[in-house]
């Protein structure tokens, strides 16, 4: 059996199954075991899947049949220009956390040509896989320290991983805290980045198998109002940001009225809510005064 007939029929079962876009889920796995990328998959269906092939497409699909989401199953996935080590350790990076990246990057070249500060300090609260900070570091031109940290030991040691994997090590530190807790000097940080969790719990119980039976629900459960993390970290902001420092969050659909006003509230000005590429309020920002 070749692999164009494998891949067809691997979809089949996928979809019988119920996993949504089944045939992008079995080419996203053959591609995997081949070692190649989805676009250029056409090069390798006329050829013959060996045994060996066919009995890991077989695991693969057994658990994507289970509802494990593919990201999972192939064990990587891409965010802007990484490719990332992806497992249950840390929530699946998102399109939508790429723009949350973009506007950053945006007030870090604003940063470097004001001549504002010499060396950024730079953080992402709840770094997760680390594709946040990573990409900043990745992308960014200019001189500037990168921080993640993360409440979980287990998805620091991934950011790690993924540092090392993308050859970021050297310019990115992370660190096991539980929020802007262990941040002893105050106003020592220029940027806040953050994308916390925000669903509320109720919600949570209610969300897709793959993501509630999967996902870390340490990454996903905001509190009973979604807000808890944003009104904390806004409060720690307050100590630790310097005189001008910027706080940049992703945030919940029907969220934006409540941050704007909590962001003011904390003395926040310049506050920003805009919206995601389907048209969704997606991203809040500030500035301390």
């Amino acid at each position: 059996m070749d692999w164009r007939e494998t891949i067809t029929k691997s979809s089949a079962f996928l979809e019988s199954k119920g996993v949504p876009d089944a045939a992008v889920a079995a080419e996203l796995l053959a591609a995997r075991l081949l070692r190649t990328g989805r676009g250029t998959l056409a090069a390798h269906l006329e050829k013959e899947a060996g045994e060996k092939y066919l009995e890991a497409m077989r695991r693969g699909l057994a658990r994507l049949a289970k509802g494990e989401p593919v990201q999972y199953v192939i064990g990587e996935w891409d965010f802007r220009h990484l490719t990332l080590k992806c497992d249950r350790r840390a929530l699946i990076p998102r399109p939508e956390t790429e723009e949350l990246v973009t506007r950053v990057l945006a007030h870090l070249k604003r940063m470097q040509t004001d001549g504002r500060s010499a060396l950024p300090l730079v953080v992402d609260v709840g770094t997760g896989t680390g594709a946040i900070i990573l990409s900043l570091a990745q992308e960014f031109g200019g001189e500037a320290a990168f921080l993640g940290t993360d409440i979980s030991e287990e998805a620091i040691a991934l950011a790690k991983e993924n540092a090392e994997r993308c050859g970021l090590s050297g310019r990115v530190k992370f660190a096991v805290a539980d929020g802007l807790d262990d941040f002893d000097e105050p106003e020592c940080v220029d940027v806040i980045v953050s994308n916390p969790p925000y669903i509320e719990s109720a919600v949570c119980e209610t969300l897709d198998t793959r993501v509630r039976d999967y996902e870390p629900r340490l990454a996903l459960d905001g509190g009973v109002s979604g807000l808890d993390f944003y009104d904390r970290y806004l409060g720690d902001a307050l100590n630790v940001l310097k005189p001008g420092g910027a706080v940049f969050f992703e945030i919940g659909e029907a969220q934006g009225p409540a941050l704007a006003k909590l962001m003011a509230d904390y003395g926040f000005s310049q506050v920003k809510i805009e919206k995601d590429f389907a048209g969704h309020d997606r991203y809040a920002s500030g500035v301390l005064a």
